[in-house]
């Protein structure tokens, strides 16, 4: 599966957290990514998958051989996606070849322009995914899943040497919540960075 098919996969699974929950996860719907999650980190590779109680999703990467004493490095990004627009029914279309006019979001009457997101510019020629209009696309930060899992598929498959890898998908990030129940014992990782950012290459 390739990195646009993982995504799209992720983005049509809700998973909205709720502001006025107190609980963690703040919805159960984030479960439903999380265990999606779980079986696929299982059938490429990972071990030692858990989902905890309160949505945590872990898997490692051991060392290959001869890697054992490198740095242990983590990966993390958050399954959660805001809640406050749109409904539950999320679905994504993707324009090939963006040419540079306008995209029509579906049938929802609105669209994005180069005068309101001049950064389209940039995507020139390229693909670009959107939601149809009537709600948030979730590419924050399902985007980041499906680079970590990507990345993880592709060290496997291509036996990439490495060191000890790490990853997390948090839940209620969207809330202020993500890191608060992360198991950093568990984690254990000596640096770890956060798959959540906005332009290509920036860290």
């Amino acid at each position: 599966m390739d990195i646009k098919q993982r995504f799209l996969n992720y983005a049509t699974i809700y998973t909205g957290s709720s502001e006025g929950s107190s609980v963690t996860p703040s919805t159960k719907e984030q479960f439903n990514l999380a265990h999606e999650l779980e079986q696929e980190m299982n059938e490429i590779g990972l071990s030692d998958v858990l989902v905890d109680e309160n949505c945590y999703v872990y898997g490692f990467l051991p060392a290959t051989k001869g890697y054992e004493n490198c740095k242990h490095i983590g990966f993390i990004a958050h399954l959660d996606i805001v809640s406050d627009f749109g409904t539950r029914e999320i679905k994504p279309q993707v324009v090939k070849d963006y040419n540079g006019n306008a995209i029509s979001l579906g049938t929802s009457g609105r669209f994005l322009d180069t005068e309101q997101f001049p950064h389209l510019k940039n995507a020139l020629g390229k693909t670009i995914i959107t939601t149809d209009g009537n709600t948030v696309l979730g590419a924050d930060d399902k985007a980041g899943i499906a680079e970590i899992m990507t990345m993880c598929s592709e060290l496997i498959e291509k036996q990439i040497p490495h060191g000890k890898i790490s990853i997390c998908f948090t839940p209620d990030e969207e809330i202020g919540h993500g890191a608060a129940l992360l198991d950093l014992d568990k984690f254990d990782a000596d640096y770890a960075f956060t798959v959540d950012g906005s332009s290509p290459g920036e860290i």
